[in-house]
């Protein structure tokens, strides 16, 4: 019987064009779906978009566009990214979908009847960038860090609240009780002491009179909710929350991807809104860094932001997977420029794994290859530690471990050179084995990471029907039946 496992990232707003921060979550997001469907569990993974809010209204007005038709051609342009990154994703919710809209409302009225949900004046200073609430404190010379280049909104109006100050406990309770709720550990420090530190209760509404573009409040049509509210909803929407019950509990609670940027709303305020609507927390929440450029975050200000389209239309998709998987640490933030890929790309691609595999297949068909040598292995891949890291979200040690193996198979080759030993009539029969099983080891353990590559390689062994492929029933060192005909690849990555 198959396990369950769901995950989702966070909802990118439909505001500008896919850029290469989110493409970085969503491209970690599939390396795990796809490692637990090899692993023979049953997937949701979800993504989508966030439709809603006073950034997407103005962006929508300023163009003089209808706000629908302005989401439903951004909505399509992050959809595009499942084709151009090779993502595996089977759900891709919008907070407009009508589902949804229901599904937030039924959330709405539960936190109400517990009586989570009031209403009162208040004043406050709003980002747009953020769709967050800031206090001066968190302001430097009276910006929104994040968004420096953006004029904070004075908000002054009736609006109604969520009691966020109420779970305090719950959520430190919850921080004790599972010590790898949030990953990696600094991060749940921090949520820690922001929740340590006390919680005020945020604003779940707007008046319609002055942005109409929301969900409706139930019960009272001068408010639409508030956009952090509605699109949290959809980690439990997307499962047919309230609706299909059976479909809900057999996958949730689930693993949430995010951004640092959304460690308050992922790890904190949804947790709580669970809480207050009486359903189960979510199972870990994993946060990532920011992708930088030369040491600056990126903006259409400066001139910097990168588009994961462009660079898959340059480089290919396995290309850009594996260097924001391999070169972009996963715990903190990494600098991402072009000429930096083209270093990671001629070092590990094409005098890694494209050398390797042209080098080990040459020989393979020029020699033939037997039986391994009794109680002889140099490249036992450790599958142990790949699940481990993948387990811990390390994306990057997942790739390092895949390059040692790639250097030590090398290293073996030109200390050994196996083709003069075959000059002078010595048997290396037994090495081309081992090296065989080092480049099946390593096209198994990159069907997550770079799935067409690793095909490719799995191919020249003749394996077939990748959809069938169980990681567990092929992790055995000595799979593959020696002296079977080998058919040797295109070249894998080309020299830029």
């Amino acid at each position: 019987m198959s396990r369950k496992y769901y995950l989702t990232t966070t909802l990118p707003y439909v505001n500008a064009k896919p850029h290469i921060g989110f493409a970085l979550e969503i491209i970690q997001a599939d390396v795990l779906a796809r490692y637990h469907k090899l692993c023979g569990d049953e997937v949701i993974f979800n993504t989508g978009t966030d439709e809603h809010g006073l950034k997407i209204y103005q962006k929508a007005l300023a163009e003089k566009r209808d706000p629908q038709d302005y989401c439903d051609e951004y909505a399509a342009k992050f959809d595009a990214l499942k084709s151009a990154l090779n993502l595996s994703y089977n759900q891709f919710i919008r907070t407009t979908d009508k589902h949804h809209v229901k599904a937030a409302q039924e959330f709405w009225l539960r936190c109400f009847k517990n009586g989570d949900i009031y209403k009162k004046e208040y004043k406050v200073k709003y980002c747009v960038g953020c769709e967050l609430e800031k206090t001066d404190s968190e302001l430097i010379d009276g910006k929104c860090p994040v968004h420096p280049n953006l004029n904070l909104e004075l908000i002054e109006e009736e609006n109604y609240f969520f009691k966020f100050s109420k779970y305090q406990k719950p959520l430190l309770e919850l921080y004790d009780k599972q010590a790898d709720f949030v990953v990696p550990k600094n991060r749940l420090l921090e949520i820690r002491n922001f929740v340590a530190a006390g919680l005020q209760d945020f604003s779940v509404s707007r008046l319609k009179s002055k942005m109409s573009w929301g969900i409706e409040v139930p019960n009272d049509s001068d408010h639409v909710m508030y956009v952090w509210f509605d699109a949290l909803v959809n980690y439990v929407s997307t499962l047919g929350w309230p609706k299909d019950e059976k479909n809900f509990k057999d996958f949730w609670p689930g693993i949430q991807v995010a951004g640092k940027d959304n460690l308050r709303q992922q790890s904190a305020m949804w947790q709580a809104m669970l809480m207050s609507a009486g359903l189960p927390n979510s199972k870990q929440v994993f946060i990532h860094g920011f992708v930088t450029s030369q040491g600056q975050k990126m903006s259409k200000s400066l001139g910097n932001v990168i588009d994961p389209i462009d660079m898959v239309a340059k480089y290919g998709t396995d290309a850009i997977r594996y260097y924001l998987l391999g070169a972009m640490p996963s715990y903190d933030d990494g600098d991402c420029t072009e000429e930096k890929f083209k270093e990671f790309y001629s070092a590990n691609l094409a005098n890694g794994i494209g050398n390797l595999n042209s080098r080990i297949m040459t020989m393979l068909e020029k020699y033939g290859w037997g039986q391994p040598d009794v109680g002889k292995n140099n490249f036992m891949f450790s599958w142990k530690n790949y699940e481990e890291v993948l387990k811990e979200f390390r994306f990057d040690l997942a790739v390092a471990q895949v390059n040692e193996l790639i250097k030590q198979c090398d290293q073996t080759i030109s200390t050994e050179k196996p083709w003069e030993k075959s000059k002078s009539g010595k048997d290396i029969s037994g090495l081309l084995y081992e090296l065989a099983e080092a480049l099946r080891n390593i096209g198994l353990a990159l069907l997550p990471i770079i799935p067409h590559t690793a095909e490719k390689i799995l191919k020249q062994f003749g394996y077939k029907n990748f959809d069938k492929l169980n990681l567990e029933d092929e992790k055995e060192w000595g799979k593959l039946k020696s002296g079977i005909k080998v058919v040797k690849s295109e070249a894998l990555f080309p020299r830029l």
